[in-house]
């Protein structure tokens, strides 16, 4: 018997991913599930190959590529992000292996053991798990209607002195909210106030289908340096695994050398088909058939929960994203469902699940999505939700 192998002391910290242990449980035969922000096959696009995304004798599948992404591609992201009002030039943007590995580099970026890290309550879980896997002592922010209480925010700058700022300001995961125009504002004032380091997070942000205010805080900031992640994960195939960056230019050059110890760079067909599909002409047009056909599914969501939860939950209805977040009135921990849920063949993610360690979670909370089952499947499933609810409640 050989003595156990040796491991870094941060495996001490490391934990799976909720999300995905509920998804692989999803596969299940008949399994209904609101547990993942998984995407609509309906909504996707049908993209065409060009010479260079689908040619075996191509540079691009036969040798390695730039750790900054593909020159096409970077030009055209800094077109796409100008839309958005962030101004920025094609050597700001780094292309990445799915947004995700974006957090993964700021958190390494960022985090020592020990590191104050504030972010929203709730938060992206997987979020969670990379910045407390490098050791960060992560600080939520209670979410308002508005966004964020930045007299809130500056008073835990004040108290807590940390090194940067998690945000999901548009569509955020998993609550749904969407800051104002005037909270966007007012965040960057504050953080260009104390030079704290924004990362905010946009892998929602095409999925608008009410009309509300998206402007980066990015673009907004002066002197506080800054990162922006992005993905087309949401609006394209996910499989591809194309996501993106851009960064103010103290922080662009780290996370570059970041990325080059990561995986030296993100599949280059994957990134050649993105490019394309930026300046094609059915652009506009995918992306409109990808709300319209999302805003229906959100619709049928909602007139599905007052038929099922009308009477024991309250929610928003989103104006974007993949998400409802419901409220139970009688507020119990939803975490315990879960189980109970997953044997009788319907997946959802309990709330409580996404609010850092530092942050007492708000009972009865739960994140549905609405993207991926059908509506014949979301009667359904609601239904039986409903009934586990009410059952334990």
């Amino acid at each position: 018997m050989h003595p156990a192998p040796q491991l870094s002391e941060r495996i001490t910290r490391l934990r799976s991913s909720l999300v995905r242990e509920i998804l692989a449980a999803a596969q299940a035969p008949g399994m209904i599930s609101f547990a993942g922000g998984l995407p609509s096959a309906d909504a996707m696009p049908i993209l065409h190959d060009s010479d260079t995304s689908h040619d075996w004798q191509s540079p691009v599948f036969q040798q390695y590529g730039q750790s900054e992404g593909e020159p096409l591609l970077r030009s055209r992201l800094a077109g796409w992000l100008a839309e958005s009002g962030l101004t920025v030039s094609a050597e700001q943007t780094l292309v990445l292996s799915g947004s995700q590995q974006g957090i993964d580099l700021a958190a390494k970026l960022f985090v020592d053991p020990g590191t104050p890290m504030l972010c929203e309550a709730p938060t992206y879980l997987a979020a969670l798990q990379a910045f407390q896997l490098f050791g960060a002592h992560c600080i939520g922010l209670p979410l308002t209607d508005e966004g964020i209480d930045t007299a809130h925010l500056a008073e835990m700058i004040e108290t807590h002195k940390p090194r940067a700022i998690y945000v999901i300001p548009t569509f955020q995961n998993p609550s749904g909210h969407c800051y104002s125009a005037a909270n966007r504002q007012a965040v960057a004032e504050v953080l260009d106030h104390y030079g704290l380091p924004l990362i905010e997070d946009e892998p929602y942000r095409e999925l608008m289908y009410d009309a509300v205010d998206r402007t980066p805080i990015c673009s907004l900031l002066k002197r506080a340096p800054w990162i922006y992640l992005g993905s087309f994960s949401k609006t394209l195939w996910p499989g591809w695994r194309v996501g993106f960056l851009a960064a103010s230019n103290d922080l662009f050059p780290h996370l570059l050398r970041l990325k080059q110890a990561g995986d030296l760079h993100t599949n280059r067909p994957g990134q050649i088909r993105v490019a394309n599909w930026l300046v094609s002409n059915n652009r506009n047009n995918d992306l409109a058939h990808l709300r319209s056909t999302y805003k229906h599914k959100r619709d049928a969501m909602n007139d599905a929960l007052k038929n099922t939860f009308g009477h024991l939950a309250d929610w928003e209805t989103p104006a974007g994203g993949l998400f409802f977040w419901l409220q139970l009135r009688n507020a119990i921990d939803t975490r315990p469902l879960l189980k109970i849920a997953l044997e009788r063949g319907v997946a959802f993610m309990p709330g409580e699940a996404f609010y850092p360690a530092s942050s007492t979670p708000k009972l009865g909370t739960m994140r549905l999505n609405f993207s991926h089952a059908n509506a014949e499947n979301m009667k359904k499933g609601l239904k039986m939700l409903a009934g586990i609810v009410e059952e334990h409640g």
